[in-house]
């Protein structure tokens, strides 16, 4: 169902290209949103982390007096999140936003709202002015997309919530993540997105967007979400495990 639900996700583009008439900036601009998505299901899923694997729950209700140390284990845990938590929503939110901006510039598309900031001199303090990018940027890519395009994104949340609902809450994955796991599994991602796609947008982009190459950018990012999900999800080869899962 998950896998189903990414698919058809990643080919409602292909419809935009084919019948819309969406040019390169439309696509990456689009892949690029998949990083909010990602970003905000993975905040999510730090805040549900348990620290406890089932079996030790099972032994820590069973035996509460001779485990104390578990409640302490579990305690710091949760203290922990304190900290990971926002260190992810800035670090992510500094990130994506640098990346939103670049491909703003790139497409021509003005300043992503970052020269507001310059000329209304209303900087937010120290490194939260990456934060208050992030916001400029998607109020001017809200801005710039047509409503189908905004439909696509919604379809991304949709998919990237089918896996965490059934992976992550159904299969009980929260009960076996690690904070430090789930604080690098977007990055590695977003990064092959890059390489793979943003980088072949800009050259069709260049080129004066050819649907053809636009297609073949569609296709090449359904076959990478496609192995992406098989790997992260362990389930090559009929074989599965509860282990290290992501979107």
């Amino acid at each position: 169902m998950p896998l189903v639900a990414l698919v058809t996700a990643n080919i409602v583009p292909l419809w935009g290209v084919l019948f819309l008439n969406w040019d390169a900036f439309y696509i990456v601009i689009l892949y690029w949103s998949e990083n909010l998505v990602i970003g905000s299901y993975n905040i999510v899923k730090l805040m549900l982390a348990q620290p406890l694997s089932q079996c030790e729950q099972k032994n820590l209700i069973e035996e509460k007096a001779k485990k104390p140390s578990l409640w302490a284990t579990g305690v710091l845990f949760h203290i922990s999140k304190l900290l990971y938590i926002p260190f992810f929503a800035f670090h992510f939110g500094a990130f994506t936003a640098g990346h939103g901006f670049a491909v703003m510039m790139m497409f021509g598309k003005g300043d992503a709202g970052f020269g507001q900031i310059i000329q209304n001199d209303q900087v937010w303090p120290c490194f939260l002015v990456f934060i208050q990018l992030l916001f400029l940027v998607v109020k001017n890519v809200y801005s710039t997309i047509p409503i189908n395009m905004k439909y696509c994104i919604v379809a991304l949340f949709v998919s990237h919530g089918v896996s965490f609902v059934y992976h992550y809450l159904y299969r009980g994955e929260y009960k076996t993540a690690r904070l430090e796991t789930l604080m690098g599994q977007p990055y590695s991602r977003v990064v092959l997105m890059q390489i793979a796609i943003i980088g072949g947008g800009f050259v069709s982009g260049a080129i004066g967007s050819p649907a053809g190459l636009l297609v073949m950018l569609v296709v090449v990012k359904i076959i990478i979400d496609i192995k992406m999900y098989l790997r992260q999800h362990r389930i090559e080869q009929g074989h599965t495990t509860k282990n290290d899962y992501t979107d």
